[in-house]
């Protein structure tokens, strides 16, 4: 019995060992092929993309063929200034443009620098016994103002008490000039002239409403010119009380290698506009003089009053001159008669003609170094870009540009580069030396 049990434990364990074996082969089988699976999947896989890498194309590179254009070498000179020339002129445009957009107040200040210029010696004058600078700016501003409000206050006070004398004359000379249409060669009836002065008194009053509904831009007119009135006096004392902090505020905007010839082709610059200012004050004071001494001649009434008008007429280019002219005729015209009148307009015309022939490009190119001929072309372009308020800016602009163009010609050699420009400058001046060190030493 026990063998049997043994022999039947021993064909048991048999039995298990050969499922065990059968197991083992048949995993070991299903292991072979899926190696065999994973190895054709990943030969197909290199297949595909063996062929896609052959489906891109081929790139195939080598040394350049390009070619400098074979142009002749003043077509590639012009063409390197065309280009800059056309980015200087756009930029120019554009600050051109962002000026008049805000010509509201850049006008006011351009007038204050105007000013500044002129007063400056004043403001030093008054340093130079002990009175703070400040306090100089102020006095010289308030002076300034005191002096036109006196002038317009005699100018005032002489039309108001001649204003009777002169209605007299107005009223008989309207009379003389009604006799002469109807007994002279016009041979003009009383209801002609009637009509006459109907259809004028019918124009002003059509003036006169249309006025009425622009009330709304003359409002704003109105209130831009006190807005600019006080932006001048404002800007004025800074200018005077501290002018050489604003300036080298300004300087410090330039790189530190260009601040040196900044700084100088500014003061250049200011030389040159106060050149400028003191040539026109000569020029309309000379204007004021001669008009007067002729109206003086001729006994034109309100002698002073002309003279005052003239002389702040003659500030503004082209319009000024003969509006004052004009205002010194008429007045000739209405205390006088037409005879008095032509020969003020004779006075007037010899005086102006003896200013543009004469004193304009005498001081103006003894003081401000501008040719005549560049004082009219800076005019009539200013004039053509800006009306009124160019023409006045023109000529102290061109001014200025003439002196700083100059000036920075002497610095620099023709054929020289910029970066040797720079280096010539910050070796001649131990400042710029100094922070080009330093910063070189940071950069490292």
């Amino acid at each position: 019995m026990k063998r049997e049990r043994r022999d039947r434990q021993a064909r048991e364990e048999a039995e298990v060992a050969a499922d065990d074996a059968v197991h083992d082969a048949e995993q070991e089988a299903e292991e072979r092929l899926r190696q065999r699976v994973l190895q054709q999947l990943a030969h197909q896989w290199e297949q595909v993309r063996e062929a896609r890498r052959r489906e891109e194309p081929v790139i195939e590179t080598g040394p350049s063929n390009f070619s400098r254009a074979q142009v002749p070498w003043a077509y590639d000179l012009a063409a390197a200034w065309a280009w800059r020339f056309i980015v200087i002129v756009v930029a120019l445009l554009m600050v051109l443009w962002t000026l008049k957009f805000f010509v509201v107040v850049v006008f006011p200040v351009v007038i204050a620098l105007f000013i500044a210029a002129l007063t400056a010696p004043v403001v030093g004058l008054l340093e130079r016994f002990y009175v703070p600078r400040k306090l100089a700016a102020l006095l010289v501003v308030v002076g300034g103002i005191a002096i036109v409000a006196l002038l317009l206050t005699f100018v005032g006070q002489q039309v108001a008490s001649s204003i009777d004398q002169l209605s007299e004359k107005v009223s008989g000379g309207l009379g003389e000039i009604e006799h002469w249409l109807q007994t002279g060669p016009l041979h003009a009836s009383h209801s002609q002239i009637n009509t006459w002065i109907g259809n004028a008194q019918d124009w002003i009053q059509k003036q006169g409403k249309d006025l009425g509904t622009h009330a709304t831009e003359l409002g704003t007119a109105l209130s831009h010119i006190l807005a600019g009135f006080f932006i001048i006096l404002f800007s004025t004392y800074f200018f005077l009380a501290d002018g050489h902090l604003i300036w080298a505020w300004v300087v410090r905007i330039f790189p530190r290698a260009a601040r040196s010839r900044a700084d100088s082709s500014g003061r250049v610059a200011w030389h040159s506009l106060t050149q400028f200012v003191r040539a026109t004050v000569l020029v309309a004071g000379t204007d004021a003089i001669g008009i007067m001494v002729a109206a003086f001649i001729l006994n034109v009434p309100l002698v002073s009053a002309i003279g005052v008008l003239v002389f702040l007429g003659a500030f503004v280019p082209l319009v000024g001159a003969f509006l004052s002219g004009t205002v010194a005729v008429l007045v000739a015209l209405v205390a006088q008669g037409p005879i008095v009148a032509l020969l003020m307009l004779g006075g007037v015309v010899i005086v102006q003609q003896i200013e543009a022939h004469v004193l304009q490009p005498f001081l103006m190119g003894r003081f401000v170094s501008v040719h005549p001929l560049g004082v009219i072309l800076a005019i009539a372009m200013g004039a053509i870009v800006a009306g009124i308020v160019g023409a006045l800016v023109a000529v102290p602009l061109a001014a200025a540009l003439n002196a700083v163009v100059q000036h920075l010609a002497v610095y620099t050699e023709v054929g020289e580069s910029g970066e040797e420009a720079a280096a010539d400058d910050v070796a001649a001046d131990p400042v710029l030396a100094a922070e080009s060190q330093a910063a070189d030493r940071e950069e490292q």
